[in-house]
This record gives structure tokens, C-alpha cells and sequence, in this order.
């Protein structure tokens, strides 16, 4: 009877802990609701659209233009002027402008610079800027700066959305991290309280000193201390991955208590991150998005300082407009024209020459930066690829560990069946399990974690 009991005072650790959750929240499905609903991710897709809308903003230069004035002077019976000066104007890519015009005005006190025939008088006309502006000026940069937006939008929605995924995945881990922890030490809590009641049941029959029920009991309190702050933890990393589920419409989620994590993670972690090709074979830095926004900035620098440089030229601008009347525009007379000249430049370029060599540090800023990154990413990769290494290796001799105290802890309750060992040496034995345990599941935290990062470091969220 003494060995029955016994042996079902130990029993309790190979039966508890089998029950199921019907509801498990997988990691796949949890980064899918993240990439999905997650305002910031979303936000993150915003920039895009606002540079696409930048650029439109900067065609907008190019758009053909319609401009009326028109002015008149009425006083005391008599018609002072009536002016109407209209034009449409086209701008094109070069500076070059195309503008057609019509101006009818007539009055008693009108300038006779402004007078024109009694049916008005029509224009055509082009404007070439023959110095400055003419290769590039502000509209064509600000159009080739917008172009080069998109992209370094694109890559910085890649890096935007990326960073939500990490923070998410972290959120996830310490999540199942906490839970796995919480079912230990319920398990070895409710294995503490069994044998309380049986070294309680061996202490009336005579078969054990009274003092073990002590021990048994302080046993029992530190494992539910234990278990306690276990739940306090795992209540924290509930609210905290809650922070990353959401629903259409912007709809905040709250992880129910029936949701368990993924049971199987350690098995689908690297195809869910895409990082097991990785670990396999070696990765281009060409596509990265962190590099890729760097030489976009570069890109925009550089256009920037052709813009500067361009300002060192003298502006001169060259008008030519060919004039008729409405009712003779198909008789061409050349020598009715107005033409027009705009000469304009600093004698000591002191301003341009100040603002060319900004943009020209700025730039080089850049590219000392762009050079760095490639290194820091490169040594990156390589490092995280070697410590993912390192914590399968890890993980395994814990394993191992795990295997090695439960074989000691079989063998001490055998032993202490047949009256050869005591409660303490038990406790003991099950402690280190315990804490061989945890530290397997800290390994295995650290695993996933240290994939998260190779995959923040890849930065392809798609």
C-alpha cells in the first residue's frame, strides 16, 4: 500500500499537462493580422500615396495656364481706358515656354504703349532661357526629386513596416514565452500539492517524521509563489501582443485566455520569416531597402546640386512674340513682332557659390553614410547567422539537460520508494528539472528572437 501511494504521488507529472486547447493562435496567422490591420503598417502604406501625390503636385508645374486682366476706368461720362491683356501659356520640359495672347484696349487717357487696332490684337510667342535654367530648373527638379521619392518611399514603407512586424513578433514570443512558463510551473505546483497530501497520509500511518510535511509545505508555497508571478507575467504579455491586434476599421483586439500560442513555432519560425534560405545561401544587399533609401537620397542630393550648380550660370532670357490682328492672323507680316531681352547675374556668386558647396557636403554626407551601412549590414547578417548557429547547438544540449534531471529525478523516486532517499534530495532533483526546464525555454526564446532580428535586418516584409 506505501509503495502504491507512492508511486501516484509521482505519477501527476506524466499526466498533467496533456489537456488541449482547442484555440491556437498560430504566428503565421498573427503576423498576417498585424500586416493586415495594423494602423502603423497602414500608415506606413500612406507614404507611398503621399508621394505619388507629391509628384503629381510637381507635373502640376508643367500644366498649360490661362491668365486674363482686364481693367477699365469709367468717370464722368467719359471712358478713361479699358484694358484686357490675356494669354495662355504652355510650359515644356527645358524652360522653353510656348504663350498665345490677346490684348484689346481702348479708352481717351489710354497709354499709347497699350493702344491696338479696334479689333484687338493677337500674340504668339516663345521664351527660351538660354543661360540659366535651361537644362534644369526648379519644375524639372522638383518632378525628377518626386520620381525619385516614390521609390525611397517604397523602401522606407519596407523599413516602416518591418520594424511593426519585429516589435509584433517580440510581442508574440515573450507572449508564449510567459505561457509555457505559467503550464511548468501549474504542473510541478500541482505535483508539490499531491505530495503534500501524501507525505500528510504517510506522516498519520507512521511511515515518515513530521517534519517532511514541513518541507513538503514550503515546497508547495514557493512553487505557487512562483506560479503567481508566472501569471502576473503572462497577464502583462497578453496586453502587450493585444497592442498589435486589430480589425478593419481600425478595431483594437484583446487577446482572449482561451487563445494558447503555436505549439509547434520552433518548426515553422523560418519559412514564416523567410530566413532558412538565408541561413543556406548567401544575401544580396542590392535589393535592401535600408541601402535602397540611401541612394535615393543621394539621388535627390544630386539633383539638388545640378540645381545649385545651374544657378551659377547668368540668366538670360529670350522673347520672341509675332503680332497680328484677328482679322489678318492667316497674313503673315514678320516685321510686326515684339521681342524681348532679361539679363541678370551677381557679380561675386557669393550666395550660389555657398549653397553649391552645401549640397555638395550634404551629398557626400550621404555617401560616406551609404558606405557604412553596407559594412554594418553585411557583419550584421553574418553575425546573427552565427549566433542562430550557436543556439541550435544551445538548445539542444538543454535539451539534453532536460532529459539528463528527469533520469535523476526517476531514479530518486525509485529510490526513495524503497526508503533509500529522502524528500529533500526529491526536491532537489525536481528543482534542477525545473530549472533546466526554464532555461530550455529561455534558449528557445532567444532562438525565435534571434530570427526575428536576421529578419529585421533583411528587411522584406512582403
Amino acid at each position: 500500500m506505501k509503495r502504491i501511494l507512492i508511486a501516484f504521488l509521482f505519477l501527476s507529472c506524466t499526466v498533467f499537462g496533456q489537456q488541449q486547447f482547442s484555440k491556437e493562435l498560430t504566428y503565421n496567422e498573427f503576423l498576417g493580422y498585424v500586416k493586415k490591420y495594423h494602423p502603423l503598417v497602414k500608415n506606413a502604406n500612406l507614404e507611398l500615396s503621399k508621394a505619388q501625390a507629391n509628384l503629381m503636385m510637381a507635373r502640376g508645374g508643367f500644366d498649360p495656364k490661362i491668365e486674363v486682366d482686364f481693367s477699365k476706368k469709367q468717370f464722368k461720362d467719359k471712358e478713361y481706358y479699358s484694358i484686357l491683356n490675356s494669354s495662355f501659356k504652355i510650359p515644356t520640359w527645358y524652360g522653353i515656354e510656348l504663350k498665345a495672347g490677346f490684348d484689346n484696349n481702348e479708352g481717351v487717357y489710354l497709354n499709347p504703349e497699350n493702344t491696338t487696332p479696334n479689333q484687338g490684337l493677337t500674340s504668339f510667342g516663345i521664351s527660351v532661357p538660354v543661360g540659366q535654367g535651361l537644362f534644369i530648373n526648379q519644375r524639372m527638379a522638383d518632378v525628377r526629386m518626386a520620381k525619385i521619392q516614390i521609390k525611397l518611399s517604397e523602401s522606407e514603407r519596407k523599413l516602416e513596416a518591418v520594424s511593426v512586424l519585429y516589435d509584433a513578433s517580440i510581442a508574440y514570443f515573450n507572449w508564449k514565452k510567459n505561457f509555457e512558463e505559467m503550464k511548468l510551473y501549474e504542473m510541478y505546483n500541482s505535483n508539490a500539492e499531491i505530495r503534500l497530501k501524501g507525505i500528510k497520509s504517510l506522516i498519520v500511518q507512521g511511515d515518515k517524521p513530521a517534519i517532511d510535511s514541513i518541507e513538503a509545505v514550503i515546497i508547495v508555497k514557493n512553487r505557487a509563489l512562483s506560479l503567481e508571478d508566472s501569471k502576473l507575467k503572462l497577464a502583462k504579455a497578453k496586453l502587450e501582443l493585444s497592442n498589435f491586434m486589430w480589425l478593419d476599421n481600425n478595431i483594437p483586439l484583446e487577446i482572449s485566455d482561451e487563445l494558447v500560442p503555436e505549439a509547434a513555432l520552433e518548426s515553422t519560425l523560418q519559412e514564416t520569416l523567410k530566413t532558412n534560405d538565408l541561413l543556406q545561401r548567401d544575401f544580396s544587399l542590392e535589393t535592401h531597402p535600408k541601402l535602397n533609401a540611401l541612394q535615393n537620397k543621394i539621388e535627390i542630393l544630386t539633383v539638388e546640386k545640378d540645381l545649385k550648380q545651374n544657378m551659377l550660370l547668368p540668366k538670360i532670357n529670350v522673347g520672341y512674340s509675332y503680332l497680328s490682328e484677328p482679322s489678318y492672323i492667316n497674313n503673315y507680316r514678320f516685321d510686326d513682332y515684339k521681342i524681348g531681352l532679361e539679363f541678370y547675374f551677381p557679380l561675386f556668386l557669393r550666395k550660389e557659390r555657398g549653397s553649391l558647396k552645401l549640397a555638395k557636403y550634404k551629398l557626400q554626407e550621404n555617401e560616406f553614410a551609404l558606405a557604412v551601412e553596407k559594412t554594418q549590414l553585411t557583419n550584421k547578417i553574418s553575425a546573427q547567422k552565427i549566433e542562430i548557429i550557436s543556439l541550435v547547438k544551445q538548445k539542444k544540449l538543454a535539451k539534453d539537460l532536460v532529459e539528463n534531471n528527469i533520469t535523476m529525478l526517476n531514479s530518486e523516486e525509485r529510490l526513495f520508494s524503497f526508503g533509500e532517499s529522502s524528500l529533500f534530495l526529491i526536491n532537489t532533483r525536481e528543482n534542477n528539472l525545473v530549472s533546466a526546464k526554464l532555461a530550455s525555454i529561455t534558449l528557445e526564446n532567444r532562438f525565435y528572437i534571434s530570427n526575428s532580428e536576421l529578419f529585421k535586418i533583411m528587411a522584406n516584409p512582403d
